[in-house]
């Protein structure tokens, strides 16, 4: 296939863009006061992983020699000063849809989020006692040392101000309630932020001293040395601690701080002008997670509680309805349940022999990892890949890690250089005497908690095509065989790019036949240049591509003579869109994939990755009809344009709502 140069968007700048649809959100009046808020912790939430990340890794470019930098990213001074310009807006936007939209709308139901300023007399007191009582023995601001050593905590919260021409900083702490319910008066429920509380006790130590909020975000990569050598578990668990010390990347304040302030902190900190992000009077709203709603009202969207499968409830065994035919569930609608009792059977049936599975990001608690301990238990031969170089979550999986060798599993944790990154599960079971596999494929986490946030497929199978190359990807991580064969799977890093270039020709020559020839994904996101480039050849030879891709999205659509036949969506609404569905025209024949990789480079060459063909007819139709859904939806969808400006598809009379639908429509099937 030959390659052209086109345009491209920025990933960092597309993410911003975003994270300006989860803005959206906050400021969209359909949706219920609480879940508002709920979007304004994602996109607090979001934003700082986002400078842990991300910024952390421009910066770190700067530091490299100008040849090797060029081919990283060009001009990375100029990219964190786009990323700044972009933050600051949106910044600005986040703090008009708290004041403006948020604040009134509490009041109006009786909340009132107070600040120390404005306590009555017995809100004084009853702050005193809360200080006194529930933060005076671990935070007391009596006789502080002016000279003790001040470090700020990443992603911690302080109090900062300017005394006697002494910085001095107060860590708001983290392990207690951020939010304070004071007592009612006339009728009007009272919160305060637990900045207040101590505000209001500093206010009489220093009462010539106004106190700021700052926080930082911290490099949150490891920085492991040679990965290829000595014990990778031990480098990374000997590397989490870095993390709280690693450089700043952004230091966000209250914008009313004066310069001085500023200026103190900035040389403290060791920032510039560029990692300095002017805030509100408070941070780390992602806090709001946990804003308590004191009255009896409901003010958040109604729970929909995920619904059990009824084909698969119809049997006694799940490995019986398996054997029937292929199953697929569409998390969180249906329950995942289902994937935790197919482990519990299996960790209990006497002709269960081996259980393969590979945990990418695990819950600290669920049924699906007792049953591994009880399968171990058991004396079946569990064999269990953990990746610890999952970001924010090695701690845990490396606990799980402990947990399952000491119960006798075969624990493999992270290889060099590639992430394992894909959601996959293999049972073998006796039956007539002869080994048969069980195969699982899914596009999210084996998670119970994610599973009723993110909306995911998995396709259970014994379809002897799909399980015997699915045992091969456990093979290679077993380190028994080196390269998979595969004919149906796409198993990345050796076959999912080609045959996705491949799929893509197909439509090109179809095209230039004068077939139809189309291409749909659902993606995460869309970042490789040789996939992009790849659409774009295919835009011009007339196939037709409809996307919906939730987050980045490099390719630029609309423009003549690149993407004029490219047409891309966005979903973001209650639940996060965390599936990938791979559709291609084929000659009416159509070809459709799930999987755990999105078209970044990451995913086709740096990570273990499995896709998996839909063969079963029945699935083939559901998962094209969810797929349409997605297409057709004109309530939180988004247009993403050439400029990614974020506008919502127009309504009509016949507006759908794809994951209200999606939901709809799964529990009258499974009544």
């Amino acid at each position: 296939m030959s390659l052209i140069t086109k345009e491209y968007y920025n990933r960092d700048v597309s993410w911003l863009r975003f994270n300006h649809r989860v803005l959206q959100e906050a400021a969209d009046l359909r949706n219920p006061l609480y879940e508002r808020i709920k979007f304004l912790a994602i996109f607090s939430s979001n934003l700082d992983e986002f400078f842990k990340v991300r910024v952390s890794a421009i910066r770190q470019i700067k530091r490299l020699d100008k040849n090797l930098r060029k081919k990283l990213i060009t001009k990375p001074n100029k990219l964190l000063r786009k990323i700044k310009k972009e933050v600051d807006i949106q910044q600005e936007e986040f703090g008009r849809i708290f004041k403006n939209q948020i604040i009134p709308e509490l009041e109006k139901e009786g909340i009132l989020l107070t600040d120390w300023t404005r306590f009555t007399t017995a809100q004084q007191q009853f702050a005193k006692a809360y200080y006194q009582e529930k933060l005076q023995p671990q935070l007391p601001l009596e006789n502080r040392d002016s000279s003790e050593d001040i470090f700020i905590e990443n992603e911690e919260l302080y109090l900062a101000s300017v005394h006697e021409g002494n910085l001095v900083v107060f860590k708001i702490p983290s392990d207690t309630a951020r939010f304070v319910v004071l007592p009612i008066e006339n009728d009007t429920h009272h919160i305060t932020f637990i900045d207040d509380v101590l505000k209001y006790k500093l206010s009489e130590i220093y009462p010539e001293n106004t106190f700021y909020a700052v926080k930082v975000s911290r490099d949150a990569e490891l920085y492991i040395n040679n990965e290829y050598s000595g014990n990778l578990l031990e480098k990374i668990k000997d590397s989490l601690s870095n993390r709280d010390t690693g450089q700043v990347t952004r230091m966000l304040i209250d914008q009313k701080a004066p310069e001085v302030l500023l200026n103190e902190l900035k040389k403290e900190l060791s920032v510039n002008e560029t990692d300095v992000v002017l805030g509100g009077t408070y941070h780390n709203f992602k806090d709001f997670f946990g804003f308590p709603n004191p009255t009896d009202k409901k003010l958040s969207l109604p729970e929909l509680p995920p619904v059990r499968n009824k084909e698969l409830s119809k049997y006694k065994s799940i490995f019986t309805a398996i054997t029937e035919k292929d199953r697929l569930l569409y998390f969180p609608y249906e329950s995942f349940d289902h994937v935790s009792e197919l482990l519990e059977e299996a960790a209990a049936d006497e002709d269960v022999t081996k259980i393969k599975i590979t945990l990418y990001r695990v819950a600290k608690e669920s049924r699906l990892t007792t049953a591994l301990v009880n399968a171990c238990n058991n004396g079946k031969k569990v064999t269990v890949f953990v990746e610890t170089k999952a970001r924010f979550d090695e701690q845990n999986n490396i606990k799980w890690g402990k947990i399952l060798e000491d119960h006798g599993a075969r624990v493999i944790y992270s290889y060099p250089g590639i992430k394992v990154h894909s959601k996959i599960l293999c049972i073998e079971r006796i039956e007539n005497e002869t080994p048969k596999l069980y195969g699982y494929i899914g596009t999210g986490n084996f998670n119970q908690k994610t599973a009723t946030l993110y909306t995911d497929f998995c396709l259970m199978t014994a379809n002897e095509k799909v399980t015997s190359e699915l045992i091969q990807v456990f093979q290679v991580l077993e380190r028994e065989i080196i390269i998979p064969k595969s004919k149906k799977l796409l198993i990345s890093p050796f076959t999912t790019r080609s045959t996705f270039l491949e799929l893509i020709d197909n439509e090109i020559e179809h095209a230039k036949a004068g077939k139809e020839a189309y291409i749909t994904l659902k993606l995460n996101s869309l970042q490789d240049p040789r996939m992009i480039d790849a659409l774009y050849e295919a835009n011009n030879a007339g196939v037709k591509i409809d996307m919906v891709i939730r987050g980045m999205c490099s390719l630029v659509p609309g423009i003549e003579g690149q993407s004029e036949n490219i047409t891309i969506k966005s979903v973001l609404g209650q639940f996060l869109e965390h599936a990938r569905v791979y559709i291609f025209g084929n000659d009416g024949k159509e070809k459709m994939y799930i999987g755990s990789a999105d078209w970044m480079t990451r995913n086709l060459e740096h990570r273990i990755e499995v896709i998996t063909p839909i063969l079963d007819k029945d699935i083939h139709q559901q998962l094209r009809t969810y797929v349409q859904w997605q297409l057709d939806d004109s309530v939180k969808a988004r247009i993403i344009d050439a400029k990614q400006k974020n506008k919502y598809v127009q309504e009509d009379s016949k507006a759908i709502h794809s994951q209200e639908k999606a939901y709809q429509e799964l529990t009258i099937l499974n009544r």
